[in-house]
């Protein structure tokens, strides 16, 4: 069964709209190669309507009580809820994600809004004692402005909620260019708040050349905040760039997770938990666990025992029911898991399961087991956003925190213990921004989501994502 895949066009001023010059892209199913809709392709003009359209729907936005904004987020959230079937075929379509998935990552979405529809209700200043009773001193917490977000195609609606809860919960409005390859899910969540009754312009979706885009939206002075997901060389840029005109800026950046399995880990329960998040979304996930360093009187049993999970996926078509792995989101892909694969043979590493595209239609391919993989193998430097686990031994707890450590991300990671000390150990030593011991990833909207190092910075979760979308200002009143 399929669901209807209908083109998608530009959100300007709370209407739908082509682009001026009408151009289009192609939309391909990841699962088939095969074009299934066009995107509107924005250019300067289309920039422009959309800019000033941001401007104006803040000035209205800005001046909407807290509690009517998170009456309006908490609407469009319900209305997310009632279109999660509808919207999460969608998502798998463009994407190529399992259907149940795709359904749970809207559901998510939902989550996230309502959060943040709550938490900007106490964005609280305060008053500061005067050293001159005759003079009242306040801080207050205003929004910053306009927001430009720029967002990847591996989670399409998960990665714009977060970004667009905090900034409408503040009272920005917010201007997104999502994923060319991945946009009827964004267009289909941005619905739900003009149907909600958002006033125009508060949000709005573009489309088009990433690089021009990017480059216009921050240079104008339209936009008070950037905020960016993807690759930490991409991220670097547009930081620089926003630097260049001070822009305010989150970054959540690349990752490469890994998992210490320590000497008293329950091994089924590791398996169990980095299993599921190392082949959610065929690991093209920020957050999945990539480094799995396990202490050397496991790594065998531990490695037999996730070939056996990996063995176990059924690997299709995300809306063929029963599938639990999905193709890879497009192409590149392919060839980059191919490059990968064959850099680990060359440096000696065991190829326990899989390794290998399955099929010539579509990006499918098979999940992945590597062992004995070598230091300087790219799977063990650069993170392979792919279904693959790749497995080292190691002796001590120390040694295992040093490599955990070594490269320069520091997004999420993982740890498997039996011991309250290595626990505490771990929690303090690893360079993180995130740590999951002995579960999987759960990250939810009350906590910090975010990274260090070349990881990035800022949070888009907990009380603390709503800080960088917010200035304070400092105000003394005399009475005369």
């Amino acid at each position: 069964m399929t669901s209807s895949y209908s083109d998608t066009r530009l959100l300007i001023d709370g209407e739908w709209c082509d682009a001026a010059s009408r151009k289009t892209l192609d939309v391909l199913n990841p699962a088939t190669g095969e074009r299934i809709g066009r995107v509107a392709h924005a250019g300067i003009a289309d920039l422009d309507r959309a800019l000033a359209s941001a401007q104006r729907g803040f000035d209205k936005w800005k001046n909407t009580p807290a509690n009517e904004r998170a009456a309006t987020m908490r609407k469009a959230a319900g209305l997310l809820r009632e279109r999660a079937d509808s919207i999460a075929r969608l998502l798998t379509q463009e994407q190529g994600k399992p259907l149940a998935e795709a359904r749970v990552e809207v559901m998510a979405g939902a989550d996230i809004i309502e959060w943040f529809a709550d938490e900007g209700r106490r964005v609280y200043g305060r008053i500061v004692p005067s050293r001159n009773l005759a003079a009242q001193q306040l801080v207050l917490k205003e929004p910053v402005g306009p927001v430009a977000a720029f967002t990847p195609w591996n989670f399409p609606i998960n990665q714009i909620v977060r970004k667009l809860g905090a900034a409408l919960a503040t009272g920005c409005s917010f201007l997104v260019k999502a994923p060319e390859e991945t946009p009827a899910s964004p267009a289909a969540l941005l619905q739900a708040f003009v149907d909600a009754g958002i006033p125009p312009g508060t949000v709005g979706l573009v489309f088009g050349d990433p690089a021009e885009i990017s480059s216009y939206l921050i240079a104008s002075p339209i936009i008070r905040k950037v905020t960016f997901t993807g690759s930490t060389p991409v991220g670097k840029q547009l930081a620089a760039l926003a630097g260049q005109h001070m822009k305010r800026v989150t970054m959540e950046l690349g990752g490469h997770a890994p998992v210490i399995v320590a000497e008293d880990a329950n091994v089924a329960l590791a398996v169990k938990a980095a299993g599921a998040a190392k082949f959610r979304n065929a690991g093209q996930v920020c957050i999945s666990p990539t480094r799995f360093l396990v202490h050397n009187s496991l790594v065998e049993e531990f490695a037999q025992t996730l070939v056996k999970h990996a063995e176990s996926l059924k690997l299709g078509d995300g809306l063929t029911e029963g599938t639990t792995l999905g193709p890879l989101a497009n192409a590149r892909r392919i060839t980059a898991m191919a490059k990968v694969m064959d850099d680990a043979r060359s440096k000696g590493a065991t190829i326990a399961t899989g390794g290998e595209r399955v099929g010539s239609a579509g990006n499918f391919f098979a999940p992945t087991v590597i062992t004995n993989v070598s230091l300087d193998a790219d799977v063990f430097n650069n993170e392979p956003f792919g279904p693959v686990a790749a497995i080292r031994g190691f002796d001590t707890l120390d040694e295992a925190i040093t490599e955990a450590n070594r490269l320069p991300f520091g997004l999420a990671g993982y740890a498997f213990t039996g011991s309250i000390k290595n626990a505490h150990i771990l929690a303090q030593r690893l360079e993180l921004g995130m740590l999951w011991i002995n579960q999987p990833a759960t990250p939810s909207p009350e906590m910090p989501f975010g990274g260090v190092k070349d990881s990035g910075y800022g949070s888009e979760g907990g009380p603390e994502a709503l800080e960088s979308y917010l200035v304070t200002k400092s105000v003394s009143i005399m009475g005369v």
